[in-house]
């Protein structure tokens, strides 16, 4: 578990530190998970070549399979603790095959359909990671709308400060890039945000790390929503000291 821990905080900082907070059995459940994102969020960056990280997905694809079949875990340092967790948990392996297979996007260049499209991919990557590791600590049915919500908050602001880097990639990650566009997305994502919010009871208090992981997903809609052109200057974070201060005190209040 030490070298998944090491993995999620060198490669997912954010998600690393709304763990800090939790109990050592939740976070033995929730780094497999951590880790596992970050394997299939990789994927297609490491090789410039779309058939190798087709078959990198692939592997990730393999591995949910196998779990579905009741097949042994395979040697791998992220997949055996991930299989041996989805088991415990008896989580939904179409979730994660769902998770994988939005990557897809991620290694060609072509853009989203419509504004439809690029909310589905939200939903499947963010949407679905943060409703699995939810489910893992125990939630009931009734909190996936709120979760979900979340997700899109949290995944939305994580898009948007990501765009330069995508835009330099040769991607194009948004349907429409002139400034009232983004600032009318960052709304809708403040929305869900408020959304979440007022769904709070449904959410029960163990499942407050999962919801720490949308911890600055506010402050950078805001500031989407306030001034878009900073989207593309790279200028939505705010200083590490701040942001790691919003951090303690949501985890300390409990108020996600």
């Amino acid at each position: 578990m030490d070298e998944l821990a090491a993995l999620v905080q060198q490669g997912d900082p954010d998600r690393y530190a709304a763990t800090i907070a939790a109990s050592d059995s939740a976070r033995a459940r929730l780094w497999p998970l951590y880790a596992f994102n970050l394997e299939v969020a990789r994927a297609p960056w490491v090789t410039q070549e779309p058939l190798i990280a087709e078959m990198r997905l692939q592997f990730w694809t393999d591995v949910l399979d196998d779990i579905a079949a009741g097949k042994p875990a395979r040697a791998h340092h992220v997949a055996a603790p991930l299989a041996q967790l989805w088991r415990a948990a008896d989580l939904p392996v179409a979730l994660g095959q769902g998770l994988v297979a939005a990557r897809q996007w991620d290694i060609y260049r072509a853009p989203f359909a419509d504004d439809a499209a690029f909310r589905a991919h939200l939903d499947a990557t963010s949407g679905n990671l943060m409703w699995l590791a939810a489910l893992a600590l125990g939630a009931p049915p009734h909190s996936e709308g709120p979760v979900r919500a979340m997700a899109f908050a949290s995944g939305l602001a994580n898009w948007m400060v990501a765009i330069p880097q995508l835009q330099a990639a040769g991607r194009i990650p948004l349907v429409d890039g002139r400034d009232s566009a983004v600032a009318g997305l960052a709304r809708d994502g403040l929305a869900q945000l408020a959304r979440a919010r007022a769904q709070r009871r449904a959410v029960p208090a163990p499942i407050l790390p999962v919801m720490l992981t949308g911890w600055q997903a506010g402050a950078i809609l805001q500031r989407a929503a306030q001034r878009p052109e900073l989207v593309a200057q790279g200028g939505l974070l705010r200083s590490e000291f701040r942001r790691r201060g919003v951090l303690m005190l949501r985890a300390l209040s409990g108020r996600w």
